[in-house]
């Protein structure tokens, strides 16, 4: 009977064993807080294999590991089953142990509308309210060195020209890393570095074919990104003809260092880390990420991670807010110490309309090389011009292969948006025969519309143009319809929040508002790559492009202000952002309802204001300090930020203290008191006074009742108190506007009052 229990106990541990072994290592980043600056890099990336070695096995440990974070913070990413993941994750100095995910990619005209200007030509439509150009100022960014994490650039560009610039920054510690279709002669005095991060992909066995095995941009976005932050002036640039102007990016005169972490299928965080990490190495002065993923706690998430050690060493960061809108609360890079940007429309759109046989119009956006005939052509809708393998709930997407060619050659066809990328369904709509798409949205895009770059003549028209052109199709016995070629209109009313935008509240941290700021990111026209097949420049749209707008007015105001941190060139563009629109009315949602600071965050971007906002809020280290230990223990913090004698019972302060040039209080029961500092960068004798918004059912007081200043860099304390006079369900907004005879510097308050 014994020996048949060991043997039970044998087999049984066995099988335990076998299932254990089976289980699939998935790719994981452990967080080990700060990078001693006493080690050596090669020192600490020993201790990484060292401990991956004593926890799963020196063999295994050699295989596992990916990357080893050595520089600005100490961390590694390796392979590991989940057990190993509960084996080290009770480790002394472990922050965190969590899974890599795979993050998604989320002008000739918008630096005229932001008020930037070589002359002053075209400003009447122009947002900023402050005269002289930032530009000028700062000789264009002269030498502020911009990390670029996306896709990577085609350095053949007109915008990456290097001709006039000076000598590479000798601070610059970067290099070119050479690779498939880029050698190390292509970075210049404008790209002064270029590396690509492909490890993680590889290890989550996630193809790039089709791809370049270096920085070489091969689908354009990390090049429209990197331009619209800091390209060249390139005159004459248009898409075939329409919105003809200078391409431009926000600090002309700026340096840009490379990090491609993005392929096809997405950009694994393990690779982002490590290319943020290198970046503070190389000596960039702020990074820019048009990426992001789903929200998660901080130090579980890889950008907020990065963004914190970057934020330490007095590097901004902004990343951009997601597209996944207008559902409220889908906003992403929520991190209080990163500027998350949401996107608006400016003040040019590309016309076209559609011209039904009855004589009806519809009028929308397009931008397309080719031009129909001035005749009405035949019009179907894509529900009933399905392929004999495929069904109507496909065709009416106009996926690939849906389209019966019988049905629609000759034809215009009327396509629902959804599921595919816009583009495609004009291409599906080429290869099937057809002549012009008509592009509808569905109630969820409502009258969002777009000017893609497209294969046929093509008009993209709101919801409800959308639900009329296809009632015209179904009571016609021949329904026609023509596309008129598109017309560039400029000083249309602007700006408008983009549907697609990611709204808050901040799902994490309710009482830190996101996104912070809003800049344009519809229909921008920047460098692309030609291995795209778009030719050099395209037009492209999503907060993907609001991002690297406002990096090139962060490179401006830290040419003008080196010595301001982060958190005060946040507070500067925050505070003197507008919330009303070219025509001096509130800025509106694509819905035509009035925005509210979860689309917009403190408003849309003023740089030049920005220069001069007469009032920062300012965030120190210990600021964030006391907002980590209100989130996690003194030995977590001490590892974090590299402090040691941290006692976060003493110093813990909810996010609402944290001192943001806004302030949100997500569960306002009573009376609640709020401090804010505020730092004296304006003239040296200045007095400022309260205006008060209160939001719809609180009273909001201010003390005290003025703020007198006698020098420059005085900071100085004041408390808002807020009454909750009127319990709702839903948030509700104000504002706060310190006040003289110079500045207003304004900050959104933002209060969810709990039911009674």
């Amino acid at each position: 009977m014994a020996a048949m229990f060991w043997l039970l106990v044998s087999v049984c541990f066995f099988f335990h064993f076998q299932v254990e072994a089976s289980k699939p290592a998935k790719l994981h980043i452990v967080y080990l807080g700060h990078s001693d600056p006493e080690l050596h890099p090669d020192a600490i990336a020993e201790s990484h294999s060292s401990l991956l070695a004593e926890t799963i096995g020196s063999e295994d440990a050699s295989e596992a590991l990916i990357y080893s974070y050595k520089h600005a913070f100490s961390g590694f990413a390796a392979k590991l089953t989940d057990e190993q993941v509960d084996r080290i994750s009770g480790l002394p100095g472990v922050i965190s142990v969590f899974p890599s995910g795979i993050s998604k990619l989320h002008t000739t005209a918008s630096w005229d509308f932001l008020g930037l200007s070589v002359d002053r030509r075209g400003r009447k439509h122009s947002l900023s309210r402050v005269g002289g150009s930032l530009w000028k100022n700062t000789d264009y960014g002269k030498d502020v060195i911009i990390g670029s994490l996306d896709t990577g650039v085609w350095p053949e560009s007109e915008s990456f020209s290097d001709e006039g610039m000076g000598p590479v920054p000798s601070r610059w510690r970067g290099i070119c890393q050479a690779g498939q279709a880029f050698n190390s002669t292509l970075c210049n005095r404008k790209i002064i570095g270029a590396r690509y991060y492909y490890k993680g992909m590889r290890a989550e066995n996630i193809s790039a074919a089709g791809d370049f095995f270096s920085a070489r941009d091969k689908e354009g976005h990390g090049s429209h990104t990197a331009s619209t932050a800091a390209g060249r002036f390139v005159p004459n640039v248009s898409l075939h003809g329409y919105g003809n102007g200078t391409a431009k990016g926000g600090a002309p005169f700026a340096r840009l260092g490379i990090y491609k972490v993005c392929w096809p299928l997405g950009c694994s965080e393990v690779d982002i880390l490590a290319a943020m990490d290198q970046a503070i190495e190389d000596g960039v002065d702020l990074m820019t990420l048009s990426l992001g993923g789903d929200p998660g706690e901080f130090f579980s998430d890889a950008i907020a991670v990065g963004a914190f050690h970057a934020v330490q060493r007095g590097i901004p960061v902004v990343a951009s807010g997601g597209n996944a809108g207008p559902t409220l609360g889908v906003v992403s890079n929520l991190a209080p110490w990163i500027v998350t940007v949401a996107a608006s429309t400016l003040d040019r759109n590309f016309s076209s309309s559609a011209v039904l046989g009855n004589g009806a119009v519809y009028k929308g956006e397009s931008i397309s090389y080719k031009e129909l005939k001035p005749w009405q052509y035949p019009l179907i809708a894509s529900k009933d011009a399905f392929a004999p393998t495929s069904n109507s709930s496909r065709s009416e997407l106009c996926v690939v292969g849906s389209l019966d060619p019988e049905k629609v050659r000759g034809k215009i066809v009327a396509c629902l948006r959804g599921e595919n990328s816009r583009v495609d369904k004009g291409h599906n709509v080429l290869l099937a025969g057809g002549v012009g798409m008509i592009l509808c949205n569905g109630p969820a895009e409502g009258n969002e519309i777009l000017a893609d770059d497209h294969f046929v003549p093509t008009v993209h028209v709101t919801y409800t143009d959308g639900a009329a052109i296809f009632s015209y199709i179904n009571a016609s016995e021949h329904p026609t319809a023509y596309i008129t070629p598109p017309v560039t209109m400029s000083g249309v009313k602007a700006p408008v929040m983009a549907a697609f935008s990611s709204p808050g509240p901040n799902v994490v941290v309710p009482d830190v508002l996101k996104p912070d700021i809003t800049a344009p990111g519809v229909d921008i026209i920047a460098a692309i790559s030609p291995a795209s097949g778009d030719g050099s420049y395209g037009s492209m749209s999503g907060t993907s492009m609001s991002c690297p707008h406002v990096a090139g007015m962060i490179a401006l105001l830290k040419a003008y202000h080196p010595e301001w941190s982060p958190a005060a060139i946040r507070s500067a563009l925050s505070t003197t952002a507008t919330v009303v629109d070219n025509k001096k009315n509130h800025i509106l949602t694509n819905a035509l309802e009035r925005a509210t600071p979860f689309h917009f965050g403190s408003g849309h971007v003023d740089p030049n204001a920005a220069a001069h906002p007469g009032l920062i809020y300012d965030v120190s280290e210990s600021d964030y300090i006391a907002f980590l230990c209100d989130m996690y223990d003194s030995v977590a913090v001490a590892l974090i930020t590299g402090k040691q004698g941290i006692d976060c019972s003493t110093v813990a302060q909810p996010a609402s203290a944290l001192n943001l040039p806004s302030i949100t209080l997500s569960n306002l029961t009573g009376v609640k008191t709020v401090t804010r500092f505020v730092t004296n960068v304006g003239d040296c004798v200045s007095t400022y006074w309260p205006k008060i918004e209160a939001p719809e059912g609180v009273s909001v007081s201010v003390e005290p009742s003025e703020l007198a200043f006698t020098q420059a860099g005085q900071t100085l304390a004041f408390n808002v108190t807020f009454n909750a006079t009127m319990p709702r369900k839903d948030y509700v907004f104000g504002s706060l506007t310190w006040k003289n005879y110079k500045h207003k510097v304004r900050i959104p308050l933002t209060v969810k009052a709990a039911l009674a």
